[in-house]
């Protein structure tokens, strides 16, 4: 008896939450078409340059290319990818990074809602938005990576109807000291209206 209480219990607020709350797929045309943007891919390259480190012992180190993540970064000569295809792995396999990037404007619907951006990297991810990469010390799946294939979670601040947000996700192979051979994709992205 106790179980059955429990289950409808969970059901009744489960029910209750997704009555509360209306996604927008990122990973179809509709969806994509909804919020006006269009998704660009990039793959990413490490590149050797000098030592931070105040003795310069080594005398160089790694970076990466290009450094996608800022609100006015030009990623017009990059391909725009059909969003059907998030789920394609993508990247070269190993240690391996690669940057998606669209504009999104926030549509009507999502009047007087929170509005969240979700996505899950295979296997690690990082999502700036406007710039900058909004995260809470102590506090994981939000902008920073969480754990492997572990959804980032982060509320658009300020989100209104017409507003729009330049969201840029840094797809990450790994475990990075395991080096996997498969590529980079997305899983699910999608933005939740929340009332």
């Amino acid at each position: 008896m106790r179980l059955a209480l429990t289950f409808a219990i969970v059901v009744a607020l489960t029910s209750s939450a997704l009555a509360e709350s209306k996604q927008i797929n990122l990973r179809t045309k509709q969806g994509v078409a909804k919020v006006g943007g269009e998704w660009r891919y990039s793959n990413v390259k490490l590149v050797e340059v000098p030592s931070t480190a105040p003795d310069k012992n080594p005398p160089t180190t790694y970076n990466y290319e290009p450094r996608a993540s800022g609100a006015d970064f030009d990623d017009s000569q990059w391909p725009v990818i059909d969003p059907t295809t998030l789920g394609k792995r993508r990247a070269g396999g190993l240690i391996c990074f690669a940057w998606y990037r669209i504009n999104l404007t926030i549509p009507e619907e999502a009047k007087g809602k929170k509005v969240f951006f979700q996505t899950t990297v295979d296997d690690y991810g990082e999502v700036w938005v406007d710039g900058k990469l909004p995260y809470t010390v102590g506090k994981t799946g939000e902008a920073i990576v969480s754990g492997f294939n572990t959804p980032n979670r982060l509320e658009l601040k300020g989100a209104v109807p017409g507003k729009t947000y330049r969201i840029a996700v840094f797809g990450i192979n790994g475990p990075i000291s395991a080096t996997p051979g498969n590529g980079i994709f997305l899983s699910e992205t999608f933005l939740d209206l929340v009332e």
